[in-house]
Order: structure tokens, then sequence, then C-alpha cells
């Protein structure tokens, strides 16, 4: 047994809260996100998939009896990495709604699985009974590894209430941060055994994971895996097309033909390697059209950065990759916390080439722009004019006004400017 202390997630409130109000959860992720760890400590009864021994006997007795298998002792019921016996779904419903009671089952998964069409997504798309739920976990945000103070709240943020907080993190940290991720295994570590993590999985996924789903057969070539992976992270943080990232993986004179990039493409989706902001569309009082392209993301920055082959120290060579790394960093805390008091992170860009890295759309209809910089104090009051300019522009009859302004930066001092927009350091928020 493992005497390895748990790091607290937020995402515990996530299922403590599921298993009171539903009768499964399932729960998704990019592998090492820690999704296995953290349901073990709700479940009563553990069947884990993982170790090929015990496997192979698990599918045995699913394929013989799906009701023995998701019965097979106290509730709830885990099923680690359940896509290995995916044909038990119906099997899962009908033991749901057999009883109508909650917490029964939790299912994690690191794949999609594409046959699940009626699994409640987030609460966005609808489901045939109401009573199971798909939830992602995230790997860790920065209040998560302790790296950030958690002065300021995004909650608070939003119900007006803000005080002035310092954080002793500096530009260096943050390079640390973008390289080494939110993965658990990485948290309390050496410094090189902590950065080795994020590099660890790459090759994973490049060598591996990739060639090895069963809906989207890709023949094996490392060589394109590592070209795509290398051209998603130099356009990660911009609304870059297919066809952009395609001619970025060619060069001009290789051939990586369009069916199997989509391929390529979906796979890491499939992952959770990859997951796109997507854009935020208000109603505008003035004729200024929206553009809806979404913006790329790795589910984690440090994906991104050991693709590229960056260092803690080597990221200061390219100062607008390391923005861009930045913003992605950003991106990724700020979802962690919205996922965790039932918001939604967006990216809002226009004709006029305005743009505000991410959108808070809180569960009440509010909503909050968001811009991340890295550079000094000109750069955050231009940040902070963009956004007064693009909330002015927002129609706020049927939007309502923003909750907030903020602006995310690198710097030490959480304050209030003199026009209300709020300007915090990335290791001063929390959800």
């Amino acid at each position: 047994m493992s005497t390895k202390k748990y790091i607290k997630r937020l995402f515990d409130k996530t299922i403590e809260f599921t298993l009171k109000s539903k009768g499964a959860l399932v729960i998704v992720g990019p592998k090492w996100c820690g999704k296995s760890t953290t349901a073990k400590r709700y479940a009563k009864t553990v069947i884990d998939l993982m170790p090929l021994e015990s496997r192979n006997e698990y599918l045995e007795l699913a394929k013989i009896s799906p009701t023995n298998f998701l019965n097979y002792g106290p509730k709830p019921l885990l099923v680690d990495e359940w896509q290995h016996v995916s044909f038990i779904w119906d099997q899962v419903k009908y033991e749901v709604d057999k009883t109508g009671e909650f917490g029964q089952y939790i299912l994690t998964g690191s794949v999609t699985d594409k046959t699940r069409s009626d699994i409640d997504d987030e609460g966005s798309r609808h489901t045939g009974n109401g009573r199971i739920i798909r939830k992602m976990m995230r790997t860790m945000s920065l209040y998560e590894t302790g790296d950030s103070n958690g002065a300021v709240s995004l909650l608070d943020l939003k119900n007006g209430k803000f005080a002035q907080a310092v954080s002793k993190k500096d530009i260096n940290d943050y390079a640390y941060y973008i390289c080494r991720g939110g993965w658990p295994v990485a948290i309390g570590k050496d410094r090189e055994v902590s950065l080795a993590q994020a590099r660890d999985y790459y090759e994973v996924v490049v060598t591996d994971d990739i060639f090895s789903l069963k809906d989207i057969p890709l023949k094996k070539d490392e060589q394109k895996a590592r070209k795509l992976m290398r051209s998603y992270a130099r356009n990660v943080s911009i609304p870059a097309a297919d066809t952009t990232l395609l001619e970025d993986c060619t060069g001009g004179d290789e051939t990586f033909d369009k069916d199997v990039f989509a391929k390529y493409l979906n796979a890491l989706r499939n992952l959770y390697v990859i997951e796109e902001l997507p854009a935020w569309n208000p109603n505008l009082r003035s004729q200024t059209a929206i553009r809806t392209k979404e913006t790329r993301h790795f589910t984690d920055p440090s994906i991104g950065a050991a693709a590229l082959g960056i260092t803690p120290e080597g990221i200061f060579k390219d100062i607008t990759t390391f923005g861009f790394l930045f913003e992605s960093l950003v991106v990724h805390d700020l979802r962690v916390y919205a996922d965790t008091i039932g918001a939604r992170v967006y990216k809002y860009r226009d004709s006029k080439r305005r743009e505000a890295d991410a959108v808070i759309h809180f569960n009440d209809g509010s909503w909050a722009l968001i811009e991340v910089k890295l550079g000094g104090e000109e750069d955050i009051k231009k940040a902070a004019d963009n956004l007064i300019k693009i909330a002015n522009d927002i129609d706020k009859e049927k939007t309502g006004k923003p909750a907030f302004l903020m602006v995310v930066t690198k710097n030490k001092i959480a304050y209030q400017m003199e026009n209300g927009v709020y300007v915090v350091p990335l290791a001063c928020l929390k959800d």
C-alpha cells in the first residue's frame, strides 16, 4: 500500500457533489493527471483494469455476467480504465436506472469512448436518463501544487470582493512551472526529476499512445507524430487553422496526407493531449464580426514545452514563445478553477483584431474578460484599455455588465487600477 501523502485536489469537490447527485460519474482526462488516485479515495470497491493479468480475469467476468461485474462489491464501485470493458455501458445504465440511487459507479479513462454519446458532458449535452455525467479532470493548477497562495479568488472577484495581495513568485518561477506542468508525480520532487515527467509523457504519446487507438488506426510513424506535436506547440495560444499546422509539418517539401493529418489531430484529442479553447460569441452593440475559430492549447502547457525541447532556462531565448506558453499556463489554471465553480472558459476575438485571452462565463450568466501579459506596466495598461473597449462594445442589455475585468501577469502585486481593472499575478489566483 502506498504511503505517499495525497495532495488535495479541487476535483475532490466535483466528485463529492456528483456522488450525491448522480447515479454514476465518468472521469476523463489525460493519463497521469491523477484520476485513479483521486477516484480510489471515494470508492468502496475498486476494479483495476490496468494490470494485464487482472484485466483478463475481469474481462471474462464482464462478458459472462455484466450484472455480477457491476455488483462485484459495495458501492461506489470504481472501474479504473473502463474503456477496456466499454461494452458494459448499457448494463451500467440499467443498474443506475434500476435503483435510482446516487453514487453507484465511478468510471475512469484516459481515452475518449466514441460510442458513449448519451453521457451528459458537463451538463452541455442531452442524456437519456440524466443520472450519469462526464467530468474532465485536469493536471494540477498552481493553487493545488502550493505554488499559488490563493489570495485572489475568482468567485470573490465575481461577487465584488478583492483585497490587495502579494506573490513571492517571479518570471523564473513561471518558466519552471511551464516546463514542469501540473503532473502530480512531478510535485515535491527534485527539480530535474520534476522536469523529466513532462518529457516522459511526451515520449510515451509520440512513440506509443497515438498509435494505440482502435477507432483511429494509424500506421506507426514517430517522425510524423513529433512533427505534428512541434507544430502544435509552435501555434499554442493561437487560433491557427489546420492548414497552417499541416504546412508547418510538411515544410513545403514533404508529404503529410491531409486525411492522415486529421486522424493524428483526432487521436491527440481522444487522448486528452490537446484541448482547443472555444470562441465566445456575445451580443455586440456594433456590427463587428466575431471570430469563431478555436484557439490551440495542450491540456498541460508542459507538453508543448517538451515537444519544443524547451527548458526553464532556454525559454528566455524566445520571449514570444514564452509569452504564448505563459498564456497557455494561465488558461490551464483558469479552466481548473472554472470547473470547480461551475463556470466555463472561452476566448474572445473579433474582426477589429481585438482579443481577450480568456472569458469566464459563470453558471448564472455573468461573465468576465481576462488578458494575459508577460510584459511590464505599459503592456498591462494597454491590456486593461483593450478589455474596457471590448466590454463597452458588448450589449449589456442582453448580456449584462461584466463581473470583472482582469489582467493576469507574472508580476508580484495584485491590485485594482483606477479604471477598475484588476491586475493579478497568476500565483495569487484560485477558484
